[in-house]
């Protein structure tokens, strides 16, 4: 069964460079707001994920908590495969063992840009070509197949701008 791949910006965060350790950087309240009235918005879509991974940098962390509050899942775990800088190769083997036994999931994984642009345009096109952009607290939307690798062989079904979920 395949596999639906939710790719989650983490909301608006403090100014870049206003903190001495970057991954401490947290949600401004306008960015707690506008999350929480997204998540609220995906509950009452009926978005249901069995799991939400995140990146362990805090305002990603914050986003994950948000999405888990308005009750999108039941469990939230870290993985530094989400951090800036973090490995799509790493996370696939993580895949591979969480999907089996195959059968129809849902997983959000919150993060951070490029990385998250870069990670959906491999699973679609084989290769990052730079024409996806995520906004923060934007959602790509991916299939992933069920058989084949991942790679070069998802499909897009979601990309949406926070504003359209507000």
């Amino acid at each position: 069964m395949s596999v639906e791949l939710y790719l989650i910006r983490h909301g608006l965060a403090g100014e870049h460079g206003s903190y001495a350790n970057d991954a401490e950087r947290p949600l401004t309240e306008e960015g707690k707001q506008k999350m929480q009235q997204i998540a609220q918005r995906l509950h009452g879509l009926e978005l249901r994920f069995a799991l939400i991974l995140t990146s362990p940098l805090v305002r990603a962390r914050q986003t994950a908590e948000l999405l888990r509050k308005a009750t999108l899942a039941d469990s939230l775990q870290e993985t530094p495969d989400l951090a800036p800088g973090g490995s799509l190769t790493t996370w696939l083997d993580w895949l591979q063992e969480w999907r089996s036994p195959p059968q129809t999931k849902a997983l959000a994984l919150v993060g951070h840009e490029p990385d998250l642009s870069t990670w959906a345009e491999t699973l679609l096109w084989g290769e990052a070509v730079g024409a996806l952009r995520l906004k923060k607290a934007g959602i790509i939307g991916l299939t992933l197949p069920d058989q084949q690798s991942p790679i070069g062989n998802s499909s897009l079904f979601w990309l949406t701008p926070p504003r359209f979920l507000l």
